[in-house]
């Protein structure tokens, strides 16, 4: 991957294996950075916010979700892109899109079926994630990331998080408390 040789032979297979690593301690430093921005600014006032004013900005971010379709684009991803992980992860982020943006119309409307489709966005979009996550490392799709590294480096961690919002709202909404 263009890396300077190291000299010994055992030591650059070691630090081959360390770079193999690094979209992971992304992904997992990113997530816990933006669970303490969600547990620090988000959770503690959840309480006071209605379902439709903490789902319009979370189904908003979410209808962004056709960015996975990235992956399949020539030229962003590195040639050899894994099709196990790249038809998925693409066509997983673009059903999530549709799905927070039929919700998100539901919510802006007040419609009955608002909260099951947001029940359906949410379990397909985390689905879809948790997917993706192990389908790179089963493919070894990590090493052929190029410009589109930072989605799961960065991304897919803010995803994470607002998807534990929304089954933390969904579940509030559900015992009856506001």
């Amino acid at each position: 991957m263009g890396r300077p040789p190291i000299g010994n032979p055992q030591r650059e297979g070691d630090l081959e294996a360390l770079f193999d690593r690094i979209l992971a301690v992304n992904l997992v430093a990113s997530t816990i950075l933006f669970y303490a921005v969600a547990r620090l600014y988000v959770l503690p006032k959840l309480s006071g916010w209605s379902f439709h004013s903490v789902m319009l900005p979370i189904l908003l971010l979410h209808s962004f979700r056709h960015l996975g379709l990235m992956f399949l684009a020539p030229g962003v991803t590195q040639p050899g892109m894994p099709a196990l992980f790249a038809y998925p992860a693409a066509l997983g982020d673009l059903i999530a899109a549709v799905l927070a943006f039929a919700a998100l119309v539901a919510v802006v409307r007040s419609h009955p079926a608002a909260r099951a489709l947001v029940w359906v966005f949410n379990l397909e979009g985390t689905l879809d994630l948790v997917a993706a996550i192990v389908l790179t490392n089963l493919s070894g799709a990590e090493r052929y990331m190029g410009a589109a590294y930072w989605i799961p480096a960065f991304w897919v961690p803010a995803l994470l998080v607002t998807h534990y919002i929304t089954f933390v709202v969904l579940r509030r909404d559900r015992i009856g408390t506001t």
